[in-house]
């Protein structure tokens, strides 16, 4: 069973619908007792940073989410994978679940004037490193963002990067934990796939 953390951000029907359709038994929860009877967790969120760290704090499960996450499986999905790393300086400073050594920063200030943010649409996801969760991936497959501030410092994590001006991280893994800046219940097929993978890992 899978845990999709709900902590008051974001609309988690397409992720659960996605979940479903791959035939994935899955509950969306803000209880404990649910994380710990799960065999992997998804953390997914949309928003600010700042405003998020601080509902997931409020909902008591920080904890209980940094311990299991070197027990089982946990995928943090855009938000939800930002939330992963140290810190975040999306309007201010914030700390965030440490669970994946690295920044997030503002797009807008490593990318030339004039494009568009929030990075948003299709994008190539170009495989770095090989993985179980890219099973039934193909590299080159394009993958859907919606983003303003992306990963950094975090090279020995990454596992895919997409191009947009620079090369964005796309996707990262350190041990049991998982994240992606796209977000795969939105990448059709591919993301299907990913998910797929990500629930046999």
């Amino acid at each position: 069973m899978i845990a999709v953390v709900d902590y008051g951000v974001g609309n988690l029907f397409s992720l659960v619908s996605s979940l479903r359709f791959l035939g994935l038994e899955c509950t969306v929860t803000n209880r404990k007792e649910d994380l710990l009877a799960a065999d992997r967790i998804i953390l997914p969120g949309v928003g600010a940073f700042g405003d998020a760290m601080m509902k997931l704090n409020e909902t008591g499960l920080t904890g209980t989410i940094k311990e299991l996450a070197g027990v089982k499986p946990l995928l943090g999905i855009c938000l939800g994978m930002q939330l992963l790393f140290d810190k975040s300086f999306e309007f201010g400073e914030h700390d965030g679940l440490g669970l994946i050594p690295g920044k997030v920063v503002p797009l807008s200030e490593d990318i030339r004037p004039g494009l568009k943010i929030p990075h948003m649409g299709w994008n190539r996801l170009e495989i770095v490193k090989d993985d179980p969760v890219f099973k039934y991936f193909n590299n080159g497959e394009s993958v859907y963002y919606v983003h303003s501030y992306y990963a950094k410092y975090c090279s020995d994590s990454i596992l895919g990067v997409s191009e947009y001006d620079i090369m964005v991280t796309g996707i990262v893994r350190s041990g049991l934990v998982y994240g992606t800046q796209f977000h795969p219940e939105k990448s059709g097929s591919a993301g299907l796939r990913l998910l797929k993978a990500f629930s046999e890992i």
